[in-house]
């Protein structure tokens, strides 16, 4: 398998605001002593910002959430590497996105574990909870991962283990705090609840 051939080995993944995702070598970052100046991480457009960033192995899955409520799997190595002044590729040229769909939340993953879930909240207020190894068996042109309304879209996923608080907070500067076993868990397919 050509996976065998490819060394298990420490990057961050990087995903901009317009869609630009690079990933680069742990060690491209060090820690700084006081006075340090910091060092450039990415080129970006003035209206572009780093939205998501994290630590993953070569063999990680990496996830792809869009805004139409569909969820896209790559394997790490599959994201082109980029220098450290890059802005990186535009996904679109990684996945197959639909027009007007753009990713909204990028997760990694090891192992789709039986005792994790995958909490998902939409911006007029909808949230699932699924269980995360109902998308082990993603294909290429991606699977439904939540039945959204009319003008709806999804804003937010995260991995959580059973044990979390979930705070859910407004423009309007409203939030709610409730623990996570409150929004039951449903189907890949499922809506979610209000």
């Amino acid at each position: 398998d050509i996976e065998d051939l490819i060394p298990v080995e420490e990057s961050v993944l990087t995903l901009t605001s317009c869609g630009y995702i690079k990933r680069q070598a742990a060690d491209v970052y060090k820690t700084q002593r006081r006075g340090g100046r910091g060092i450039m991480g990415m080129q970006t457009r003035d209206e572009d910002v780093p939205e998501t960033m994290f630590l993953c192995s070569s063999h990680d899955y990496v996830m792809f959430f869009t805004s139409a409520g569909r969820v896209y799997r790559l394997k790490r190595y599959e994201v082109p590497e980029g220098s450290r002044t890059s802005k990186g590729v535009n996904v679109v040229n990684l996945l197959p996105l639909q027009a007007e769909e753009k990713v909204t939340a990028m997760i990694h993953v090891s192992e789709f574990e039986e005792d994790r879930y995958l909490c998902m909240v939409t911006r007029q207020g909808i949230i699932k909870r699924t269980r995360l190894n109902a998308y082990q068996n993603a294909r290429k042109n991606g699977l439904i991962a939540i039945d959204l309304d009319e003008g709806d879209e999804l804003a937010w996923v995260r991995v959580t283990d059973g044990y979390q608080k979930l705070m859910v907070g407004t423009r309007k500067g409203m939030a709610i705090c409730f623990d996570e076993n409150d929004a039951r868990v449903v189907g890949r397919t499922a809506r979610g609840v209000k």
